[in-house]
């Protein structure tokens, strides 16, 4: 986690379910806001790294979210591809504080990946 990012208020915990994502807008960046069954938090980009199809037509399995288009996966915790293994995808620190979730955007770009 950055010390110095500076973090914005998307939700609280209990807006987002085990299993459940949801799209914010954080300072004009649109992530995508995840929580695993195991209960584990992730902030990533809103998009395949392939052609740009919202991930959050997708489906999540673990920590594996499936693109609904073509089928790409990637872990919503490391960021890293599972199919293919290129499918890089940028991540967002964010932290809980007394119920409320924050997530830091600055200087932090969505990743594209080849075809």
């Amino acid at each position: 986690m950055e010390k110095d990012a500076v973090y914005h208020r998307v939700c609280t915990s209990d807006d987002i379910w085990a299993g459940d994502m949801q799209v914010f807008e954080v300072e004009g960046t649109q992530i995508l806001l995840v929580r695993t069954e195991a209960g584990e938090l992730s902030a990533i980009q809103h998009f395949c790294p392939h052609q740009q199809v919202p991930l959050i037509d997708g489906s999540l399995e673990g920590e594996v979210l499936t693109c609904g288009a073509h089928l790409w996966e990637v872990n919503v915790l490391t960021g890293k591809g599972v199919n293919p293994e290129h499918a890089e995808i940028a991540r967002y620190p964010i932290k809980v504080e007394d119920d409320q979730v924050y997530v830091a955007v600055a200087g932090i770009a969505p990743k594209y990946s080849r075809p």
